[in-house]
This record gives structure tokens, C-alpha cells and sequence, in this order.
């Protein structure tokens, strides 16, 4: 994300470039919809002209708004697309050009502008890496480009052992050595929002409603802040330790698992997914191995004698097994369970020179 140092004057010129690019999505919405196609070339050769007239676009900008509404057509072809003003538009290298870490140059209504850009060291080592497009948004009353960069997977480690990592609600990530990300601060959080989200939707005015629309976006930095950090952690551990990573399939995880009445609110509002996917992509980036296996029974077995059985878990926090009497905490051997379905992998994983496409044959009918 780079920030815009826009003046008052080209923040107002940006802005309503962006109603303009949006109004236009709306109207070749419209048409793309009266037609039924998503095909750019058929919508551009039916309003092209009308666009550039009627709204005052230039040649590039016609065609991104025309690809915008494609795309989302494209999506879902039962409903039009609707486009708010303050939509994203996507910049490409003919109307987007960077002045060294200084200044960028962007075409508007009024023509090119060279605004300021303001960045720190993390996107400073980065800015030679900038591939393809740019999306310009605004967050807050703040214009920011969002940029693609390149980042080249370094070779990976050639892993010596497994760790495994179980994903959960009061536990938000534990692993098989023992260490857990509680989720108390999380749920302490939670529960202050939502209770503040009530009252502001009881009072039901217009500084309320405001007020509502930047709680959520403050709630869901935190999510995605604290992901991150929890990410960050496992990832460097792995590396330091020299240790694959084994995470538990996802997939359904939502519709597969049951709560109280009481918990659902924490259930459906954790990002399991994203949790997940910070995980995978920090590890590719660090060069860490990474597999997924899946989550049938680890939890209900035991990992020193294999037995299986629903009442080796007497409740949602503890494991006793029911054959050999081995106890400890549900989710610790919830991981340790992944990180033994991970083991069986890895070796797999290292003769193959971890290209994981090649691994999923040998694996079809495993069970893993």
C-alpha cells in the first residue's frame, strides 16, 4: 500500500475522477446486462464512443471501466453489477508511471498529476519489484495505491522434522511443542465491539451509522493485524528450527464443526481462513515447506497407541484416552496428531524437491 501525498486541490481532481470512472462502470453495467455478455470486446465495441462522450474518460480509462465490469459480470451473471463511487480503479503502466520513490504520475479528468508519494523501508526494498497493475482506492478519506509487487520464493529448507499446528477458537493456533495463541484477548474484544455495535444500532442515526461503518473497519484491522503477528511467529519458528509445517485442510471447517448457542458469534466471526493463508504464503516467502493434511479424527485420537474414539475427548479442552489412559490438552494433541500425518509427507515432500503438485498423486487414497 503506498500512500497518496495528494494537495487539497488534487485529492478533490482524484475524487472525482473516481466518481466519474465509477458512474461510467454503471452505465456499461447497464448495457452489458441489457445484452447478457461479459465479453469485453463486444461491450467495448458497443460503448465505447458513448463513454468517452458522455462521461468524458480517456481512450484508457474506457477500456479499464469496461474490463471492471467484465470482470465482475463475469462473476455472477444472474445480478447487475453495481459499482459505488468510491470504487476502486485499476491503473495499468499507460496512465500510471513512478517518479523513482518520489512522486507518481496518474492521469485524471484534468489530465496527468504528479502527487507525492509517502512510504516506509517496507515498501522502499520493494518498489523494484512492481509488476503490472495498480488499484487506486480510497480508505478514509485517503487515496493509497495498491501495487503488485514480485516476490521470488527463495529456495526451501531442507526440513529435518514437522511442526504441526491446529487452528481453533479458544486457542487460535497451537502447536505440537505445547505453544498456544490464546484467543482471550480476542474474545474480550469481540464481545466489546459487538456490545458497542448494539447500542450504536439501537440509537440508529446518522453520526451512529458512521460510526458503525469505522467500527468495522477497526474490527477487522485488528483480525487481520493479529494474524499476522500469530503468522509471523510460527513461520519464523519453523525456520529457525528447521521444520516443515503441517496445517489441517480448512476447507468446510465452518460447516464441519458445532458450537453452543453462546460460542456461535466467535465461531462465525474468526477468520480460520485467513489465519491459514498468512501462514502458507509468509512460509513460501521464508522458504519453509508447507502441507496440508486433514483434519479427520485428530482430535479424537490418541498418538501414542492410535486408538479412535469420540470419548478420548471427555470435553472440549481435554484429551483422555480411553485405551492406554494418555492425557493433556485437546488441541495439543490435536497438533501433535498433524504433525504426524505431516511426517508421513515429508520425505515425499524432500525427494521431490517440494514441488507439491507432483506430491498430490502419491497421496490420492492415503488419507492424508
Amino acid at each position: 500500500m503506498v500512500k497518496l501525498d495528494s494537495s487539497e486541490e488534487q485529492h478533490k481532481i482524484l475524487l472525482e475522477t473516481m466518481h466519474r470512472f465509477n458512474e461510467a462502470c454503471n452505465y456499461i453495467s447497464e448495457i452489458a446486462f441489457s445484452i447478457k455478455s461479459a465479453n469485453k470486446i463486444k461491450i467495448q465495441q458497443i460503448v465505447y464512443k458513448d463513454v468517452r462522450d458522455k462521461f468524458g474518460l480517456s481512450a484508457q480509462h474506457t477500456i479499464r471501466a469496461i474490463a471492471k465490469v467484465s470482470e465482475a459480470y463475469k462473476r455472477d451473471r444472474s445480478i447487475k453489477p453495481e459499482f459505488s463511487p468510491d470504487g476502486a480503479i485499476v491503473y495499468d503502466q499507460r496512465i500510471l508511471s513512478w517518479r523513482k520513490l518520489e512522486a507518481i504520475s496518474i492521469l485524471t479528468l484534468e489530465g496527468r498529476l504528479k502527487i507525492p508519494i509517502r512510504i516506509g523501508e517496507y515498501q522502499t526494498v520493494r518498489m523494484d519489484r512492481i509488476r503490472g497493475q495498480a488499484d487506486l482506492i480510497l480508505r478514509n478519506g485517503t487515496f493509497y495505491l495498491a501495487v503488485v509487487v514480485d516476490a521470488p520464493e527463495p529456495s526451501k529448507l531442507d526440513a529435518v522434522d514437522t511442526l504441526g499446528i491446529d487452528l481453533g477458537i479458544v486457542n487460535l493456533a497451537t502447536d505440537n511443542d505445547g505453544d498456544t495463541f490464546s484467543g482471550e484477548k480476542i474474545d474480550r474484544t469481540r464481545e466489546r465491539y459487538s456490545e458497542l455495535r448494539g447500542k450504536l444500532q439501537k440509537a440508529g442515526t446518522r453520526s451512529a451509522n458512521r460510526h458503525l461503518n469505522k467500527l468495522s473497519g477497526r474490527e477487522k484491522r485488528f483480525h487481520t493485524h493479529t494474524n499476522h503477528v500469530i503468522s509471523k511467529i510460527i513461520v519464523a519458528k519453523t525456520k529457525d528450527t528447521g521444520r516443515m509445517i503441517a496445517l489441517e485442510d480448512l476447507e468446510g471447517i465452518r460447516a464441519r464443526t458445532t458450537v453452543r448457542k453462546g460460542q456461535r458469534s466467535r465461531h462465525d466471526s474468526w477468520a480460520f481462513r485467513q489465519l491459514g493463508s498468512f501462514i502458507e504464503y509468509k512460509a513460501a516467502l521464508a522458504g519453509v515447506p508447507l502441507v496440508f493434511v486433514t483434519a479427520a479424527y485428530t482430535s479424537q485420537t490418541c498418538p501414542v497407541c492410535n486408538h479412535i474414539s469420540k470419548r478420548n475427548r471427555p470435553t472440549r479442552d481435554s484429551f483422555r484416552c480411553a485405551q492406554c489412559g494418555f492425557a493433556g490438552s485437546a488441541d495439543h494433541v490435536g497438533a501433535i496428531n498433524i504433525a504426524l500425518k505431516g511426517e508421513v509427507i515429508r520425505p515425499i515432500v524432500s525427494r521431490m524437491f517440494f514441488d507439491l503438485n507432483h506430491v498430490q498423486p502419491q497421496l490420492q487414497g492415503s488419507g492424508l
